[in-house]
């Protein structure tokens, strides 16, 4: 049985404010009454359709990742393509890299649901590091662990640093444009393509 369209509305309502508070507040500083009122809805409707609030945050943080996977689609043979598709939609969206990265800080790696949306992507992309070394088109000397680590690190690195971007759009965009180059000629010097003889 599919749920009203009213009820949809209240769920996607939740959902959004949700995003917003978990980017702004973390998990542990996030508030169920805040997501509720911003929401337009009671803190009982939010409960009925998420249990606890990390189960809000892993929901919203799923959701946020499909989206990313699905902007900047990761290529073995092209690193330095994927890492400046990464720079690109977080710098773009810095509310995003923040609830994204509050997981990391704030979840016990350890409590890990047995359907993990986070770590079936990674392992996802880490099989098409190996398979790409594998029919000669990456570096096979490296783990395909750092490979992927590095490449986040180094594509990430700026919106991880918003307090160094200029203050105006202009000079931001032109900023940008030469950290994201940058970024992607420090990846082709690490992970260049190779190509079968």
């Amino acid at each position: 049985m599919s749920a009203s369209p009213r009820a949809d509305s209240v769920r996607d309502r939740i959902v959004s404010a949700a995003k917003a508070e978990f980017s702004q507040h973390g998990i542990a500083g996030a508030r169920i009454d805040r997501i509720a009122k911003a929401a337009r809805t009671s803190k009982e409707r939010v409960y009925a359709y998420f249990s606890s609030k990390v189960a809000l945050y892993r929901f919203v943080s799923a959701q946020e990742l499909a989206a990313v996977a699905e902007a900047t689609r990761m290529d073995p043979t092209d690193l330095p393509g994927y890492a400046g598709r990464l720079h690109d939609y977080f710098t773009e969206h810095p509310d995003r890299f923040r609830l994204m990265s509050w997981g990391q800080l704030e979840l016990d790696a350890g409590d890990s649901l047995p359907h993990d949306t986070f770590r079936e992507s990674v392992t996802g992309k880490i099989e098409q590091l190996r398979d790409a070394q594998e029919a000669g088109q990456l570096d096979a000397g490296w783990d395909p662990v750092d490979i992927l680590v590095f490449v986040h690190q180094i594509a990430t690195a700026w919106a991880a640093q918003p307090d160094l971007l200029p203050p105006h759009d202009e000079d931001r965009a032109t900023f940008l444009a030469a950290r994201r180059a940058a970024i992607a000629a420090a990846v082709e010097r690490l992970f260049p393509a190779t190509t079968k003889n």
